[in-house]
């Protein structure tokens, strides 16, 4: 997948997206997208990243353009 985005002043892949969010490497990126909502923490734009950190996991993560903030769906 080769969209680029810029976060935090920085251009980035959906793959280093992706690890943004996980905080690791991740095995694959499904998709990344503008996400209907607006940061938490700052009110910045907020993107959509769907990956797999392993063989048997599809998570769904969010991370501000203009902030640190980040989250994912699960624990």
């Amino acid at each position: 997948m080769s969209e680029n985005r810029v976060v935090q002043g920085r251009m980035v892949t959906a793959e280093k997206l992706a690890e943004l969010v996980e905080g690791d490497a991740v095995m694959e990126v499904d998709s990344i997208e503008e996400a209907d909502e607006e940061c938490p923490e700052c009110a910045g734009n907020v993107l959509q990243v769907v990956y797999m950190p392993s063989v048997t996991e599809l998570v769904t993560g969010w991370k501000c353009q203009d902030c640190d903030w980040s989250e994912a769906d699960r624990d």
